[in-house]
């Protein structure tokens, strides 16, 4: 056997005498006639019994060393470490723990936490979906993988503290049932048809994520009307206002965001790194409650950076200037040409 040496403790491996063998791991399935053994069975003495009678006197197999914790409990801890709120776990099965949502929601975790968690040690591996990304209830989001058959106990108890240095590293944010006011502006060559179908999609939008439009106004393009709709917009009627202008927002002064800021708002953020959707406006109302200018995409189903905000404001996640110049990596939301682009009304068959 040869032994692999993780920081200070020995595990033993390689091929291994059958009058050795037992209480060892075995390390790869075995089948002869009709005996099979599994990898990762730990090999009793009818198992011994059965491969010498099988014309087997030796197999390759690991031996833990006295400080290792075995690779389905190492698993068990390191993935309850990692589950906070709404995050539920799969039994143990060969080194591997599914870590699952308890509920339909936004999956968040900090990205540089799983970082540090996967540099611990090549023995210990965390893979997850990426943060931000709507989930539905029982999905997995993440899976603990123990590469070895056994992980020493310092190792274990490392990756315990950094998945839980401040809190479970994994949690789900439950969509909120939020009520959005819909504020549309208009021109003289705009379209009714337009206006029509901007209504339906974002209905269809705002519907998915369990909200509902509590009631859309339309008014000239021009700042002293946007200032009044939104005014007209109280707290106990709507908990979120977007805001679809006649013509794209090119700049903080223009149209949009002057009306929001004569209704007492504060624009925190204009532009995205996400595309489509990089015209996309965040700002906030003095009461807190968030109003989004939509970028020209909005207007289509197709799935753009107006989703990824949207989906974060009703799962109550603060989202703020940071939060948006964050979104560029993966923010290229470029179809795919060998997949049909979405059909309107099916936008949001797609996971964000």
């Amino acid at each position: 056997m040869l032994e692999l040496r993780y920081g200070q403790r020995v595990m033993k491996f390689g091929k291994t005498p059958l009058k050795e063998a037992q209480g060892a791991i075995l390390a790869h399935s075995m089948r002869f006639g009709d005996l099979a053994l599994a990898k990762g069975r730990k090999l009793n003495r009818a198992d011994i019994n059965a491969l010498r009678a099988a014309g087997i006197d030796e197999v390759t197999a690991a031996r833990l060393g006295i400080n290792d914790v075995g690779e389905d409990a190492a698993a068990k801890r390191i993935a309850a470490a990692c589950a906070g709120k709404h995050i539920s776990r799969d039994r143990a099965e060969t080194g591997r723990v599914n870590l699952n949502a308890g509920k339909r929601g936004v999956l968040i975790y900090d990205r540089a936490c799983l970082d540090r968690l996967n540099r611990v040690h090549e023995a210990v591996t965390c893979a997850g979906l990426g943060p931000g990304v709507l989930v539905e209830a029982g999905r997995m989001v993440a899976t603990v993988k123990i590469i070895p058959f056994g992980v020493p106990e310092k190792i274990v108890s490392k990756c315990q503290k950094v998945a839980g240095a401040k809190a479970p590293l994994l949690s789900v944010a439950p969509l909120r049932a939020l009520k959005v006011g819909l504020i549309q502006t208009t021109v003289a060559k705009t379209s009714e048809k337009m206006l029509t179908k901007t209504a339906r999609v974002t209905a269809e939008r705002v519907t998915f994520l369990g909200g509902r439009i509590v009631r859309e106004v339309r008014m000239a393009h021009e700042r002293g009307a946007i200032a009044d709709a939104i005014s007209g917009f109280k707290r106990r009627e709507a908990d979120l206002i977007v805001v679809t202008g006649a013509s794209a927002i090119a700049d903080r002064r223009d149209t949009v965001p002057a009306g929001i800021e004569m209704a007492g708002g504060r624009i925190a953020h204009f532009g995205m790194p996400v595309d489509p959707g990089n015209l996309l406006l965040l700002a906030y109302l003095a009461d807190g409650r968030p109003v989004v200018g939509l970028p020209g995409c909005a207007r289509s189903p197709k799935f753009n950076g107006f989703d990824l905000v949207l989906g974060r404001l009703f799962a109550g996640l603060s989202v703020d200037a940071a939060d948006i110049m964050a979104m560029g990596a993966g923010g290229l939301l470029q179809e795919i040409k060998s997949r049909p682009s979405p059909r309107e009304g099916e936008i949001f068959s797609r996971l964000f």
